[in-house]
């Protein structure tokens, strides 16, 4: 199963990289990890929720430990559209660009048309792992122990658990 695991995982990260982008501008970050590395960012997922009192980062953790993989999305340095649409909540790209601040999980403000982007890839890799009939749950809570484990860079990252067994692990949780 894990050779079939890491060819969809692989087919996931071209599904990403080749989804559409606003002015084809790409600041995807796109890693596969597997094997020692699911087990250190499950075990920073159950670290981080219990230090910071967060919850459900144990349940999270504990569904990465049983994943044969993880893709793993970031947008590393995504330069604003140059729109000074607003929708960021100021009201230039420059403004925005010129507040950006490091939180405790990620850094913002963002561009909303790159934060677009990076669903639409995000859903055109979890497209191609239900095309291909593996489990898989999308975690805000896996991007935040990517960043921290600096397993992925960016400025904002989620990621993907992989499963196939005969029921999913990531439902009824």
């Amino acid at each position: 199963m894990q050779e079939a695991i890491n060819t969809v995982a692989q087919m996931m990260a071209l599904a990403a990289r080749t989804a559409p982008k606003a002015i084809g501008k790409d600041y995807l970050e796109i890693k596969i990890i597997e094997g020692d590395n699911v087990a250190r960012l499950a075990d920073e997922m159950i670290r981080y929720g219990e230090s910071s009192g967060r919850p459900n980062y144990d349940r999270d953790g504990t569904n990465v430990k049983n994943s044969q993989a993880v893709l793993l999305l970031g947008l590393k340095h995504p330069v604003a559209l140059g729109l000074n649409c607003g929708a960021c909540g100021f009201a230039t790209c420059n403004e925005m660009s010129n507040n950006l601040k490091a939180g405790d999980e990620f850094s913002g403000p963002l561009c909303v048309w790159r934060i677009v982007d990076f669903g639409i890839a995000l859903g055109s890799a979890v497209k191609t792992a239900s095309l291909f009939n593996v489990d898989n749950r999308i975690m805000y809570r896996i991007g935040v122990a990517a960043l921290r484990t600096n397993l992925i860079e960016g400025e904002i990252a989620i990621g993907v658990p992989l499963s196939a067994t005969g029921k999913s692990i990531y439902f009824d949780r």
